[in-house]
């Protein structure tokens, strides 16, 4: 009876979980999916956006400059001038891993296609990031405050290079300056230069002006439904928000912080500090402003008066001289989260691939899997293998595991005839089955500690596979074409629920209970099959292995307990 708790609390929580999946849904309020666009097809009206709320000069925080931007021009770079535009119009510009839609309006970056990524395994269509449809937004709007409304803020009309920009075989990276004039003589250019093999974006301006000017650049990332943006597996819920790296008390150190977009209403985010960066997440992908390492900045996170919300990180205020051009800048990053990449880009940028508390278990984890995965260059067979190595790592606890439900199953008979001797007078049963524990000398609860300390290896491992970028549509073999969805013909949870019924006939935990108890096991591969229909392909391929070996290494123990007499019942 007690060997059956641990199994019976599994089953539980994996009820309770379909309930709270179905009392979600309906707190959820219905939207009409967006309809699919093409690069050309798109509405650039926004409602609402005259009155987006820009943050004001004052806002800004009063620090010394950040040192200037250096010249990035090397011989490998193309550079295109600005010339006139219309308010309508736009700039693309094309690397080999991403495309942007730049307006005219603001500069504002309204589009990003990672070339990469495909919206869905069997099709060749760029995954947009960045977007403005009728039913969604999310936008990267950058631009100057000023005094007085004097400033090209992203609601003011640059003058664009060009219709189209490619980075061509050869260049390292190309940039595009977009240009404004202002009334009282100012002249801004805004620099947007994108790199080979790259997710970022260098955001420079030199400004220069008749008079002395006070100005102070911003990013300001603009989203409204987000959530209809993320791919993320089905019945499971990803994090849609915030994230920023912020500063600690003692100015050395920074933490990584999340806020979800629905508890932006009560506790908004506004903060200043000292470098860091603030990025907008969904599952597998983010978009990230990055100031420089000792640039002056403050963050906001709110909600929008028109709807959605603003997420903005305005840097300190900058004096530019009448006599002398000034240079600043920024970056941004529009990608996913690769793990062995992301540290390279900012400082800390790495912790968005968030294992929560059980972080130092699930980076070494994927070290791992990463590590196979360049071995054999697939990353279901990276699965298999990491899944066998972490069974032998544990090998000696699953042995201590299946040698306690051998004594549960040789005393099983003995077991049964307590029950039926004292039938309902409970505490005398339970008297007598602990004398027969102490008298043979084992403890039911010994099956259960093993698991127990396996447990949190399993469960780090689960959410490594969930929050992989790197697993999403990626193939294994056959019908399995990505890791990432729920397999499409339900083979492998079919597999998964027949191996975990051999695996409890041959535990043999069934002899143990009552009818009742019997019943509930018996319909628990059953549950669990329907559960993982739902669950990515990647994670049930390692619960199957996994119960694969275990009914390989309960067979080989239980072979070498029946020469100890443990493995008949008596």
């Amino acid at each position: 009876m007690e060997s059956a708790r641990f199994p019976l609390i599994c089953l539980v929580g994996v009820v309770l979980f379909f309930m709270y999946q179905a009392w979600d849904s309906e707190q959820q309020a219905p939207v009409n999916p967006p309809q699919a666009q093409s690069s050309q097809d798109f509405d650039t009206a926004v409602p609402g956006e005259d009155n987006d709320e820009l943050p004001s000069l004052d806002q800004a925080p009063d620090a010394p400059p950040a040192p200037e931007v250096a010249d990035r021009a090397t011989p490998n770079t193309s550079v295109v001038a600005a010339t006139p535009t219309q308010a309508g119009d736009s700039l693309w510009i094309t690397t080999d891993v991403m495309r942007l839609r730049v307006d005219a309006r603001g500069g504002t970056i309204s589009q990003v296609e990672l070339l990469s990524y495909n919206t869905e395994a069997d099709n060749d269509t760029p995954l947009t990031l960045l977007h403005r449809r009728q039913t969604s937004q999310f936008l990267a709007q950058t631009g100057l405050l000023g005094s007085d409304g004097d400033a090209p803020t992203h609601q003011a009309n640059f003058a664009l290079p060009a219709k189209a920009i490619t980075l061509n075989d050869g260049q390292d990276q190309v940039s595009a300056t977009l240009r404004w004039s202002g009334a009282n003589g100012q002249v801004v250019d805004k620099t947007l230069t994108v790199h080979r093999g790259r997710y970022t974006v260098d955001v420079d301006y030199t400004v220069q002006a008749a008079a002395d000017w006070a100005v102070s650049p911003y990013i300001q990332f603009n989203t409204r439904n987000l959530q209809e943006s993320s791919d993320g597996p089905p019945f499971i819920e990803q994090f849609n928000g915030v994230a920023w790296y912020a500063q600690k008390d003692d100015g050395d150190k920074y933490k990584f912080q999340k806020r979800q977009f629905e508890k932006l209403g009560e506790e908004p985010l506004d903060a200043g500090q000292t470098g860091g960066w603030l990025a907008v997440m969904q599952h597998y992908f983010l978009a990230a402003a990055l100031p420089a390492d000792d640039a002056a900045v403050r963050m906001v996170a709110k909600p929008a008066k028109q709807g959605g919300h603003l997420t903005q990180l305005i840097g300190s205020k900058r004096n530019v001289s009448a006599d002398a051009p000034s240079k600043f800048g920024h970056r941004l990053y529009f990608g996913p989260k690769l793990q062995n990449r992301l540290g390279d880009v900012a400082p800390g940028l790495q912790l968005t691939v968030d294992y929560g508390l059980l972080t130092p278990l699930s980076e070494p984890l994927f070290w791992v899997l990463d590590r196979v995965h360049d071995i054999v260059r697939n990353w279901g067979v990276a699965i298999i293998l990491l899944t066998l190595a972490i069974k032998l790592i544990f090998y000696k606890l699953s042995e201590a595991q299946y040698r306690s439900m051998a004594k549960m199953r040789k005393f099983a008979p003995r077991i049964q005839s307590i029950k039926d001797r004292y039938g309902d007078d409970r505490e005398q049963m339970q008297k007598a089955m602990m004398d027969l524990y102490k008298k043979e000398g084992f403890n039911p609860l010994a099956g259960c500690w093993p698991m127990l300390v396996q447990f949190p290896v399993f469960i780090a491992l689960y959410w490594v596979l969930l929050e992989s970028v790197e697993l999403r549509h990626a193939p294994f073999a056959l019908w399995l074409q990505d890791l990432s969805a729920p397999d499409p013909f339900y083979i492998l949870p079919v597999l998964f629920g027949v191996s975990m019924y051999f695996q409890q006939k041959l535990s043999g935990q069934a002899m143990t209970m009552d009818p009742m108890q019997q019943r509930i096991m018996t319909a628990m591969p059953i549950a669990l099959t329907a559960f993982f229909a739902f669950f990515p392909s990647g994670l049930v391929l390692y619960w199957l292995v996994s119960n694969l070996w275990g009914i390989a290494q309960q067979w080989y123990i239980y072979r070498k307990l029946d020469g100890e007499g443990l493995g008949r019942k008596s």
